[in-house]
């Protein structure tokens, strides 16, 4: 099981270790691993404008608890693909 303490603070770790992994096994060749890049990019890139969001709005804490992030998704994600 993961770390709780790591998927707690870091809603991209999938993603994050998705990209490692793909490093480890392509040699750590970056053009090999580009779809695994833009993904963990997508993914820091849509919860700091959530954290963003949630500042702004003094909802606390910023960065959603894990229980959350589903129905955050839900909420964000459309609009944060227009």
């Amino acid at each position: 099981m993961k770390n709780k303490d790591a998927e707690k603070n870091n809603p991209c770790l999938k993603e994050q270790e998705l990209s490692y992994k793909c490093f480890n096994d392509n040699n750590f060749d970056k053009e090999a691993c580009q779809f695994e890049i833009q993904n963990y990019n997508t993914c820091k890139s849509f919860w700091h404008s959530v954290k963003a969001y949630r500042r702004k709005k003094g909802i606390h804490p910023n960065l959603p608890p894990i229980e959350e992030r589903e129905s955050i998704k839900r909420e964000f994600l459309p609009e944060y693909f227009h």
